[in-house]
């Protein structure tokens, strides 16, 4: 008998054992770090000392034809042209906005696939936002404008975008908001999947 109770236990062990090591490897398998370079060349990396808790909030969703619909790939692309802003970079913002959902609506009340505020939409003559056209026309144009107040830096323009120019320029950088610090991260993630499929 305790022979038999030895042996369950440490089958129980092995078991044990064998799921801690198989949990830990794919922790580590999936620890990446996600930065940008600027325009000199230089390499920034967010505020990432919990890209253990991203990395199990986010479902990294795959950037395929199953969460965002082609048909509104000409209007990015026309937006981009007329704009000078990156197509990767309007794709990741929707992605992470709305997820390519043109009825998304906030618990703000930002509307549409670039989830666009009232007085954004007002700003940028969005007259309706739930219109694809519209709204990606609008949230471009306020992101080119967010892009050349802060001299092009991708980070800062993306910060603002989700909390507001004036606090990240009182901040110096990214606002110590929970919110925006993911957002940041999370169009940061979807830029770089955009923009190695491009190429």
């Amino acid at each position: 008998m305790k022979s038999l109770v030895y042996r369950v236990r440490l089958a129980a062990a092995l078991v044990i054992a064998t799921a801690v090591i198989v949990l830990s490897g794919l922790a580590v398998s999936h620890a990446e770090i996600y930065g940008y370079q600027d325009k000199e060349g230089r390499w920034h990396f967010p505020d990432i000392k919990a890209q253990g808790e991203i990395t199990r909030k986010m479902d990294r969703v795959r950037v395929d034809k199953d969460y965002y619909l082609a048909s509104y790939m000409p209007l990015i692309h026309s937006a981009s042209t007329k704009y000078g802003v990156d197509e990767a970079l309007i794709k990741a913002i929707v992605m992470a906005e709305s997820r390519y959902d043109r009825t998304a609506i906030s618990r703000k009340g930002a509307v549409g696939l670039m989830q666009l505020m009232p007085e954004t939409a007002g700003r940028f003559n969005v007259s309706n936002p739930f219109s694809p056209k519209d709204n990606i026309e609008g949230g471009v144009h306020y992101l080119k404008t967010l892009l050349t107040r802060f001299h092009n830096d991708i980070v800062l323009a993306v910060a603002a975008y989700n909390a507001g120019p004036g606090r990240v320029e009182a901040c110096g950088g990214i606002p110590p908001i929970p919110e925006t610090k993911q957002f940041v991260r999370r169009v940061l993630y979807y830029y770089y999947q955009f923009k190695y499929a491009q190429n």
